[in-house]
């Protein structure tokens, strides 16, 4: 799942109606790219019948090239800030706490049964439910295939949303979802988890036994489909994703310095020291106002706004979260969510 902070930022369900024709569009040009998509998809096999459900009718979106070429730019909202503490402000808000909690209440049940079956805290669900869509509330109205026609098109990502048009299609050619479902942001991104296509292929379930996957509508499905997608990233049973510490004036960073550089999410990873153990971290001198884990429990630094500006110890089920979005802010947000939603932690 590639990086998601802006989507829901970066949606408007005032955009299609705006989408006239920017200077310079040529639409023989799409149509050309779209005939020799179609080609191509029918020599590796695809069914004509999905291609024509998806691809018939489209046309290249003005609007969808508008927001891709403005990244990581400006935002209905204003630019993404520079700053963690900014960004929490604006994120984890009481209205996000609030919805988070009332969902909690309405849906204890099914949380505790997908909570049982994944390992993943009904919280942690939750958090990321509420920072993607806000429960529902913000999925976006771009039509999906369009977008990532477009976006495929446009040329500046082209591999990867040419991926994600051919999930788009397989979603419909094995009728896992009709075609008027297919609903979302300008990037791709599907319903209430904001799953790209190829992500509501692997990792999407049917949370209440009724024989289909609908992220956009049911609850159950929902949940169980963001528990799915962390449980399959390394979310371990039992462990919470870290916490936040006060870190004594006197700690020589160096000293924890990760001299590996990470192979994957690196930038958010470089900001993170080498794996301590609790143990060595309370010898270090690090507080919480929350109980710490098992001292055997490794475990990262992370700053996000540099060294005295608020810190964080991270286990290896933050990595779960960096996994559903490979951003500190993105991953931090949704953890304090969490705990912002728990009775557990709410309180302290």
């Amino acid at each position: 799942m590639w990086r998601r902070v802006l989507l829901i930022l970066l949606l408007s369900s005032a955009a299609t109606a705006q989408d006239v024709p920017p200077a310079g569009a040529d639409a023989a040009s799409f149509d050309s790219w779209i005939a020799a998509y179609r080609t191509a998809a029918l020599a590796r096999g695809v069914s004509p019948a999905a291609l024509d459900a998806v691809l018939d009718g489209l046309s290249a979106s003005p609007r969808v090239v508008e927001l891709d070429r403005g990244q990581p730019g400006d935002s209905a909202l204003g630019a993404a800030p520079a700053r963690f503490d900014a960004y929490l402000e604006r994120r984890l808000d009481a209205a996000r706490i609030a919805g988070g909690r009332e969902t909690s209440a309405r849906l204890t049940a099914m949380l505790a049964r997908v909570e049982a079956a994944t390992g993943v805290p009904a919280a942690v669900i939750l958090g990321i439910w509420g920072m993607e869509s806000s429960y529902g509330a913000v999925t976006g109205d771009f039509d999906v295939p369009r977008s990532l026609a477009t976006l495929a098109w446009d040329g500046r990502r082209r591999g990867l949303f040419t991926k994600e048009l051919d999930a788009a299609v397989t979603i419909v050619d094995r009728g896992l979802a009709p075609r008027a479902a297919l609903k979302g942001s300008w990037a791709g991104a599907m319903g209430q988890p904001q799953f790209l296509p190829s992500s509501y292929l692997a990792y999407a379930r049917d949370g209440d036994g009724d024989g289909r996957v609908d992220i956009w509508a049911n609850d159950a499905d929902v949940a169980a489909s963001i528990a799915n997608y962390l449980a399959r990233h390394g979310w371990q049973r039992g462990l919470r994703w870290g916490q936040p510490v006060t870190v004594p004036v006197g700690l020589d960073r160096e000293r924890v310095r990760d001299l590996v550089r990470p192979k994957s999410c690196v930038r958010p990873l470089e900001k993170h020291s080498r794996w301590i153990s609790i143990a060595e971290w309370r010898r270090l001198g690090l507080t919480s106002a929350t109980p710490f884990p098992a001292d055997s429990v490794l475990a990262t630094l992370v700053e996000p706004d540099g060294p005295g500006q608020g810190a964080y110890l991270t286990t290896g089920n933050y990595r779960a979260l960096l996994g559903y979005n490979c951003s500190n802010f993105y991953a931090l947000s949704v953890a304090l969510l969490a705990d912002a939603i728990s009775t557990q932690y709410a309180a302290q």
